[in-house]
């Protein structure tokens, strides 16, 4: 401090006698000295109220610092109070826990238990037809599914109902109203006939539930009609009594691939072209095939009531026929053993075309038909190579058209070649057969014609 008081004073005399230098009048020393003491003086009681100031201030920090510490200390003395409050509060969870997992015992278990019992229940229920007439039970199983906590009484109560309940309708037929899908995607309510969680129908129409639309909907491809003609026979049923009816124990599976099972017309319509040409033609060969055995039978009848009336020929069968021109031929006169001979051969063939007609033309298409479903199985390999040439042979689902052409055809080309054999075969006995019966009755004829001339000859002579 003094020595910034010396420089203070140096600086105003500096001051001073530039003042005095500067001035127009000088003031004299006496002037001079009394602004320096003056000066000196502001100077003293400035640095006093300095002095006075820095005191203060200091005293002030003082008095600061220490109710700083004085906080430190309380708020350290709170600290340790509130962790000696945690660090017992932490041990009293502890033993709460404790106390609670020896409470709780085998409920720990229970719950999870519960949790994996609702979650296989859910799978089931999901899929069920049983959700479609109660479909509020699907909520409580995704919560006990779900749930990270303790199952409450009851929830439990209502997972026992929903187990006794598909329990108790899985074995029971029912008709109630319930929301429908069609195929077309329209949604309405419909009469719903259930048996048990296996089957469902409305209208004739096979349904599967569908638990994302919470919903039944209609299958897009029905099964075949006799199936779906037995639901609505089943649907339309009044009494109590028993009636068919289609199970599906795979809750839709196996119905789904039924009526994926494409029918007769889709499988011929699979073969092509050569498909229809192999039906027409046994088509064609079965009708004659039918006309000559009907043909024949009427025919075997007639020459059988002929047999049982061989003086009296009638000209409605072949041996009536073959009787009426050995007649004709021995009442005019002819008497040669040989010539009446060729006369009934010639008779016997005339009648023998009838007989055997069609016989060649069927043996054609019982040869013709596997050849037919040959040529339909090559076409449907080279199909099947060529779209495994253009798209590989990773989905065999592109192969399948080409697989079944050739199948189809195949079986077809035999399913009319079979069937022609045994039916050429049948009529080519009973054609043999009568022919048979004529070549018996004309020999027998013509050995009696014989015999009687030889006796007329005879008798002159004995």
């Amino acid at each position: 401090m003094r020595r910034l008081s010396t420089t203070r004073w140096l600086a105003v005399l500096l001051l001073s006698f530039s003042g005095l230098a500067w001035a127009a009048e000088p003031q004299g020393l006496d002037a001079l000295l009394q602004q320096v003491q003056q000066a000196a003086g502001q100077d003293a009681k400035l640095n006093a109220e300095r002095e006075q100031r820095f005191l203060a201030d200091k005293n002030q920090q003082a008095a600061m610092v220490g109710k700083a510490e004085a906080d430190l200390a309380q708020a350290k003395a709170k600290a340790d109070a509130v962790r000696a409050r945690f660090a017992a509060n932490q041990k009293a969870i502890a033993d709460l826990k404790d106390k609670l997992k020896a409470r709780a015992g085998d409920y720990i278990q229970v719950q999870g238990a519960v949790k994996e019992a609702a979650g296989a229940f859910r799978a089931i229920a999901s899929e069920s037809l049983v959700s479609a007439q109660v479909p509020d039970r699907m909520p409580t199983l995704d919560a006990l599914a779900d749930q990270d906590g303790y199952p409450s009484v009851a929830d439990l109560e209502h997972f026992w109902v929903g187990l006794q309940q598909e329990l108790v309708q899985g074995g029971r037929i029912a008709r109630f109203t319930a929301p429908v899908v069609d195929a077309d995607g329209k949604r309405e309510s419909r009469e719903v006939i259930r048996i048990g969680s296996f089957t469902a129908f409305s209208g004739g129409h096979y349904l599967v539930f569908d638990p994302q639309a919470g919903a039944l909907t209609e299958l897009t491809r029905q099964p075949s009609h006799h199936w779906r003609a037995l639901a609505a026979d089943f649907a339309d049923a009044k009494d109590d009594g028993r009636h068919e009816a289609m199970i599906d124990p795979s809750h839709g599976s196996l119905l789904v691939q039924e009526a994926l099972r494409p029918t007769l017309r889709q499988r011929i319509a699979q073969g092509g072209t050569i498909a229809y040409v192999i039906i027409t033609i046994g088509v064609f060969g079965a009708a004659l095939a039918v006309w000559q055995l009907v043909f024949l039978l009427r025919t075997g009848r007639r020459v059988r009531a002929q047999l049982g009336d061989i003086g009296h020929p009638r000209t409605d069968n072949p041996l009536g026929r073959v009787l009426a021109a050995f007649r004709g031929d021995a009442a005019a006169g002819v008497g040669d053993g040989e010539v009446l001979e060729l006369r009934l051969s010639e008779a016997i063939l005339r009648e023998i075309p009838a007989l055997e007609r069609f016989q060649p033309l069927l043996r054609l298409i019982i040869a013709a038909g596997p050849l037919l479903g040959l040529v339909g199985t090559v076409t449907g390999m080279i199909i099947t190579f060529q779209v495994i040439q253009e798209q590989g042979a990773g989905d065999p689902r592109l192969m399948a058209g080409g697989i079944s052409q050739a199948m189809i055809t195949t079986v077809l080309g035999l399913g009319v070649a079979v069937p022609m054999l045994f039916i050429n075969a049948i009529l080519s006995a009973r054609s043999r057969v009568l022919v048979q019966i004529l070549d018996e009755q004309s020999a027998g004829l013509l050995a009696r014609h014989i015999e009687t001339q030889q006796e007329q000859g005879d008798a002159p002579r004995a």
